[in-house]
């Protein structure tokens, strides 16, 4: 029987995609679930699996091809069912599955996964068809290191660093000048578009203020551990806190909660704050929905799950579509100060950076606070200068009085 492979159905704020590796060739045997191809969108990678056992027999789009929604992108020809074994001798197939247990169930897709990972198939729960292990079981998989296997844990990272790491050392190696040039994925095309429909189409302007961080550090340093406890292992950050202030002032602005269409002003009456996730293949901006009806405990655990997601190359299309509202964190990764770039269609973006001790007048008196530059980036054609700037004290004074957060005032 001939089934045609599709990419899949792609949503509305995807327009098509790309074939990024066909992971099997014309003639070659598949399995069930086994992972055939990598698609490429402009926000995240699509799996597609054989939906049954068979021989793939056309490729119809190559890497690097354009594919749309619901596009046929090759043929597989299924395997035909064979007639059940005589039942004057049933053990014999029963004998000889046992010993490769774990290489049928598994795809093969997995199995590379585990290995990279020096996890023992043994110890992953498969959810697929017939308790198959997928790709995905082995990537949600905590496993502690095995003694059993050092050999091959120690040897995969080894092979692990590929690309970049190995022309390095090419190149420090012969004293040449090598380049290297190879195309942009389509994510980093998208965001190379996006950046400059940024500049090209809004007034973007940018404010600046800082805020003093003790309160905050002292109400995680004091209550830390206590609100692990209660609350499943989640651990108190700083983004909580930030995350409750902006939905606050998103409420008292709502101008910096809408967005622009055409002529239209778009008001939002939710705040769906979109919190930056950096990843190796580009910035990722999932969203916490609905996210003036989410406590601190339940923001923390939902970003500790995104960049979890994100680590793995798990987000879906549906995690980072919409969004009212977007704040980054550059201080993650030192930034003392920067202008955080609009997150289209959104008007503003709030910018956290690195906290740092510095010297502040208090009452008369110099006193060392750790203190936090904050930028706003807005839409000038929304956004007038006097919200925005009000925007960003509101949040300054909630972070630096977290009771107002609770109060809500």
């Amino acid at each position: 029987m001939t089934i045609e492979i599709k990419a899949p159905s792609f949503p509305e704020s995807v327009q098509e995609g790309s074939i990024a590796t066909w992971h099997k060739k014309p003639g070659e045997a598949v399995s069930r679930d086994e992972l055939l191809v990598d698609i490429e969108t402009d926000k995240v990678v699509l799996e597609v699996v054989a939906p049954s056992d068979g021989t793939l027999s056309s490729v119809l789009k190559n890497e690097g091809d354009t594919v749309l929604s619901n596009e046929v992108i090759a043929i597989l020809e299924a395997r035909k069912v064979e007639a059940a074994a005589s039942p004057s001798t049933p053990a014999e197939p029963e004998a000889a599955s046992d010993a490769p247990e774990s290489e049928a169930i598994a795809s093969p897709a997995a199995r590379k996964m585990a290995a990279e990972k020096g996890i023992a198939l043994e110890s992953v729960q498969g959810t697929g068809r017939d308790g198959r292990i997928t790709r995905e079981d082995v990537a949600s998989h905590e496993s502690p290191a095995s003694p059993a296997a050092p050999g091959k844990s120690a040897s995969q990272p080894a092979a692990a660093p590929a690309a970049e790491p190995a022309f390095q050392a090419l190149s420090s190696a012969s004293g040449d000048r090598v380049e290297k040039r190879v195309p942009m994925t389509r994510m980093r095309v998208r965001i190379a578009e996006r950046l400059n429909q940024v500049i090209q189409n809004t007034a973007m302007l940018t404010t600046f203020n800082e805020v003093d961080m003790h309160r905050v550090m002292g109400l995680r340093s004091e209550f830390k551990d206590q609100f692990a406890k209660m609350h499943g292992g989640t651990r108190l950050g700083f983004m909580g806190f930030f995350v409750k202030a902006a939905v606050e002032a998103l409420k008292r602005f709502p101008a910096v909660n809408a967005s622009i269409d055409g002529k239209d002003i778009v008001y939002h009456g939710y705040q769906d704050i979109g919190v930056a996730v950096s990843t190796e293949k580009g910035l990722v901006v999932p969203v916490l929905r609905n996210a003036d009806q989410m406590g601190i405990a339940a923001i923390e655990s939902g970003i500790v799950e995104f960049g979890a997601k994100a680590k793995e190359g798990k987000l879906t299309i549906e995690d980072m579509t919409g969004g009212t509202f977007t704040i980054t964190n550059g201080g993650v990764f030192g930034s003392l100060l920067s202008t955080p770039i609009l997150n289209p269609p959104q008007t503003a973006i709030l910018g956290m950076h690195k906290i740092q001790e510095r010297p502040i007048a208090e009452n008369g008196q110099v006193v060392i606070r750790p203190m936090m530059y904050l930028a706003l980036s807005y839409d000038h054609r929304l956004i007038d200068g006097k919200e925005a700037v009000q925007f960003l004290v509101a949040i300054k004074e909630m972070v630096e009085n977290p009771a107002k957060i609770l109060l809500e005032i």
